[in-house]
């Protein structure tokens, strides 16, 4: 049994195809069937039904894949401790981060990064936090920018910043001639809101003290999957939505019909965090990308940490 087998195992059992596992794994579609069919035949066992249209894994084959990816989470341990041994800094460290942050913070940072730490290869990916949370158990990325509380005892949070809302609402509306805007207006206004599955959406519901989604009405069905397009539905002047502060970095603030105002309550805020597995063995380059984020803060967010000079 060699590694480079369970790594086809493991890109079978992913893709639920043999073309595209061969792909992911650089090798010929023979070449991986092959050596999967020795595998099998090595073990004594049947790891993948196949036919014409399909590849199903067997009983068997789910749990020897959970095995070859212990297997392979290990192995992946040991090359990042010689690294870490080696140089701590060097090397691709693989943040996720959530599309209401990553838009708005990377620029921030990314040069900053590259001039202090330029061995550090940032691979930067962008999904929502289920699937951030997934990966990151996966061992696929090293740690995930998330604007919501995790709780599983194998990761840590890394507090970085607080990062306010602020209300952003069309040209033509009341709360124009508003000076302040209270708890009990955000309460009785019809928010616009992203698609199900984004953190930004239930925060949103709970500082207006929403319970559920409006299931009928012209508001109904004006959700978004991106910020930006949120925005532009308030230019157009569909309603009002919550935004966070990075995000007033965004070219929408300038001749785009919208206002946006600060919101003075105790909970308009969403802290952010940098979250990682307890045993990632490169805790100086995650302390390294955490520094480069709290120098390259704007003051629109409150810092939660501090790095010694």
């Amino acid at each position: 049994m060699k590694l480079k087998d369970l790594r086809y195992v493991i890109a079978v059992a992913e893709t639920q195809h043999f073309g595209k596992a061969a792909a992911r794994c650089f090798v010929s579609q023979p070449t991986l069937s092959g050596q999967i069919k020795k595998l099998e035949n090595e073990l004594g066992v049947t790891i993948f039904e196949r036919t014409n249209r399909s590849v199903k894994i067997t009983p068997i084959g789910e749990e020897i894949v959970v095995h070859a990816r212990q297997i392979m989470e290990q192995i992946d341990a040991i090359q990042q401790l010689a690294m870490a041994h080696q140089d701590p800094l060097a090397g691709a460290l693989r943040v996720g981060a959530i599309p209401t942050l990553s838009p708005y913070l990377m620029p921030l940072i990314l040069m900053p990064l590259k001039k202090q730490h330029p061995q550090m290869k940032l691979v930067l990916s962008e999904e929502m936090t289920d699937t951030l949370l997934r990966r990151l158990h996966n061992h696929e990325i090293d740690a995930a920018l998330l604007a919501t509380s995790v709780e599983e005892h194998d990761l840590t949070s890394m507090p970085l910043f607080n990062e306010p809302f602020w209300l952003a609402h069309p040209l033509k509306h009341p709360f124009y001639h508003q000076e302040d805007i209270s708890q009990q207006d955000l309460d009785n206004t019809e928010l616009l809101l992203l698609s199900e599955g984004h953190c930004l959406a239930k925060q949103a519901m709970e500082i207006c003290h929403v319970k559920e989604r409006k299931k009928q009405g012209e508001m109904a069905d004006l959700r978004a999957s991106s910020m930006e397009t949120l925005l532009q539905l308030v230019g157009a002047g569909f309603g009002c939505t919550l935004v966070p502060a990075l995000a007033l970095r965004g070219s929408w603030t300038t001749d785009s019909g919208i206002v946006a105002r600060k919101l003075e309550l105790p909970n308009a805020y969403r802290q952010v965090s940098l979250v990682f597995r307890n045993s990632y063995p490169r805790s100086k380059a995650l302390d390294a990308f955490a520094e480069i984020i709290m120098a390259n803060l704007p003051n629109t967010v409150k810092p939660l940490m501090e790095f010694n000079e």
